[in-house]
């Protein structure tokens, strides 16, 4: 974790409480503090907020990381509309609802950054992309739209927009680990823009495998 290893305090969620302790075993002595909730739920989302908001420090940068994609053509999603709903829940308002929990605090304070992890599929539809690609196009207009309501107060916003990025969403798939984005340079990329001098805002940040998309 960039964060942590520059010395920062970090809060952090997951719905699996497994994979937090894991995390914690693997960064012992560290000022890590995790909980588990499920981001997709207005009250999680809140409760985690208040987690944060407990430590009593003040906010350096959020990251909105939470997501989930689900492949499939709107045609063969659910008639009843579950699977927009379910993705808009875990890619959006994920986002939108801690944000919005947090915000009054990084308004007092009149400093702080908001990174929200969007997709290459913000920005151009792919096959197979359904309800998932909806959600991360919505996902960046928010992050555009909060950027220019926040921008004269202090805050700055950006919009981090990975291609194939070597996570547990593609477990299986048969492409070589060379063909993904490492998760590492990701997180460099935000914790280089958090650098900047408060001047100066990276608006958005597109990394792609070196060798193109996977399709």
């Amino acid at each position: 974790m960039s964060f942590l290893a520059a010395g920062f305090t970090v809060a952090t969620c997951a719905r699996s409480p497994t994979d937090l302790a894991a995390l914690a075993a693997a960064c012992p002595g560290q000022p890590l503090h995790t909980l588990p909730v499920d981001l997709s739920q207005l009250a999680d989302c809140q409760r985690f907020a208040e987690f944060v908001l407990g430590l009593g420090q003040p906010l350096a940068a959020l990251i909105n990381n939470a997501g989930a994609y689900v492949p499939g053509r709107f045609q063969d999603e659910p008639a009843d509309g579950s699977r927009l709903r379910e993705l808009l829940g875990s890619n959006l308002l994920s986002a939108y609802d801690v944000t919005r929990a947090l915000l009054p605090t990084l308004l007092a304070q009149g400093r702080g950054h908001i990174f929200t992890i969007c997709s290459t599929a913000s920005i151009m539809p792919y096959p197979n992309g359904g309800s998932y690609g909806v959600a991360k196009f919505a996902l960046l207009g928010y992050t555009k739209t909060l950027r220019e309501e926040v921008k004269a107060q202090g805050l700055r916003v950006t919009a981090v927009l990975p291609g194939a990025t070597l996570t547990r969403s593609w477990d299986g798939a048969a492409v070589p680990p060379e063909r993904f984005i490492d998760p590492a340079d990701v997180a460099a990329a935000v914790l280089g823009a958090f650098r900047l001098s408060p001047q100066a805002v990276v608006e958005e940040i597109i990394i792609r495998p070196q060798l193109g998309d996977l399709v």
